[in-house]
């Protein structure tokens, strides 16, 4: 279909608006990133070391990479809407557990319950998919993340001010509201896309192999994971390196953060405009070389001695325009392997950036504990940058053999 399919506002007998699709994916962004300037304050409260609390977005993560395994195949076989429904309700229970926790414990347990709002992200991008073709879905996945692109851009300005002013567990109330807004919005405006699966559930499963037997596919998924895999580890280690080593406040911080979504959402934009003109691929390579151009130009003035959290923070930006070229772009191509498993291809991809993510995520907040230095992070981020570029170009290469444009 190479048309724009008809919507209709709250209508589900047509397709979802695009409105729709970005507030279900803006949600899963707001709850990574709204607490993080508080990260410091939760540790205060739960009596716990920084490096504990900072698992609330490791495990988060992780528990997210694992539902994407599932998630995939259940939407395939049972359609994108019951199981969009359900991720939805479970993550508004969870945030009341996150809120009403009397100890870390407790607290970590329903924040990786939380993770249900995976949903809103795997979903949301196979609709695109199942509405669009390969070129056309990347342009619409780039539109539709560039709108999610807003929400972490404000997320941890509005969370650092309400940590500073309420404390951290404002920050929780204002995710539970939004999920309870979101799902009454999926409810009414949320038709079924995918043509529902047969069979047995277990069949979904058995598709896997099928996408782990294709380079094109790891290709995809290597290029998807390691750009996003420096903006994972500058998720676990920025609020540190801003509180530590820059002695930023809390809503200061926050301001800061936000830094990456700016280049997100300008990176959406780009692949929005240009995916179908220049083609998937070329727009995952230069999106992973502008991110290792700004990493190392952060780098060189670090080394000149410009050691300033501007410095710091602005090269960030560099990542998320990287990553707002890549992501789109891989997502799609990987769903393309093969269109009828798209839903199975973007759990299963989603599962192994995450995986990604997790590891780096933990990873940068031990070797910064480790550290008074910003040094350490820098490097790590420039490592997934440099693999990113390097996937990217086996990729390329590989469909350049088999004649795919």
């Amino acid at each position: 279909m190479s048309h724009i399919p008809p919507q209709r506002f709250l209508d589900r007998s047509t397709a979802p608006s695009i409105f729709t699709l970005i507030v279900l994916t803006g949600l899963g962004a707001l709850s990574m990133n709204v607490f993080l300037p508080s990260l410091p304050q939760m540790a205060e409260y739960f009596g716990a070391e920084y490096g504990v609390v900072q698992l609330s977005v490791a495990l988060y993560l992780g528990v997210n990479a694992a539902l994407q395994l599932l998630v995939g195949p259940l939407s395939d076989r049972y359609g994108r809407r019951p199981v969009m429904l359900v991720g939805v309700a479970i993550y508004c229970l969870a945030s009341l557990g996150c809120l009403w926790a009397p100890d870390v414990i407790t607290f970590l347990v329903f924040r990786m319950i939380q993770a249900s709002v995976v949903v809103g992200l795997v979903l949301g991008r196979a609709v695109v998919r199942d509405l669009y073709p390969r070129d056309q879905a990347a342009s619409m996945i780039g539109y539709v993340t560039m709108g999610m692109a807003i929400v972490p851009m404000v997320g941890p300005v509005i969370g650092g001010a309400l940590g500073q002013a309420f404390g951290w567990k404002a920050n929780f109330w204002l995710l539970f509201g939004a999920g309870l807004v979101i799902l009454l919005l999926a409810w009414a405006d949320l038709g079924e896309t995918a043509r529902k699966g047969e069979g047995r559930l277990r069949d979904q499963f058995a598709q896997y192999p099928t996408l782990l037997l294709s380079r094109r596919f790891w290709g995809y998924s290597l290029s998807s994971t390691l750009a996003s895999g420096a903006f994972f580890a500058y998720l676990g280690g920025a609020p540190l390196v801003g509180a530590r080593i820059f002695g930023l406040e809390p809503a200061l911080l926050g301001l800061f953060f936000g830094a990456p979504a700016l280049g997100y959402f300008f990176g959406n934009f780009i692949s929005g405009r240009f995916s179908v003109r220049v083609g998937v691929d070329r727009m995952i390579l230069w999106g992973a070389l502008i991110t290792v151009a700004g990493l190392s130009t952060g780098l060189g003035l670090f080394f000149l001695g410009y050691k300033t959290a501007l410095v710091f923070f602005g090269s960030m930006t560099f990542v998320g325009l990287g990553n707002g070229m890549v992501l789109p772009n891989a997502t799609s191509g990987m769903m393309s392997i093969r269109p009828d498993l798209a839903g199975t291809a973007s759990g299963l991809g989603g599962s192994i950036m995450l995986a990604g993510g997790a590891s780096l995520s933990a990873l940068s907040g031990i070797i910064l504990s480790q550290s008074d230095q910003a040094y350490p992070l820098i490097y790590l981020m420039l490592a997934c940058a440099i693999g990113a570029a390097a996937s990217a170009i086996y990729t390329a290469r590989r469909n350049h053999a088999l004649r795919i444009s």
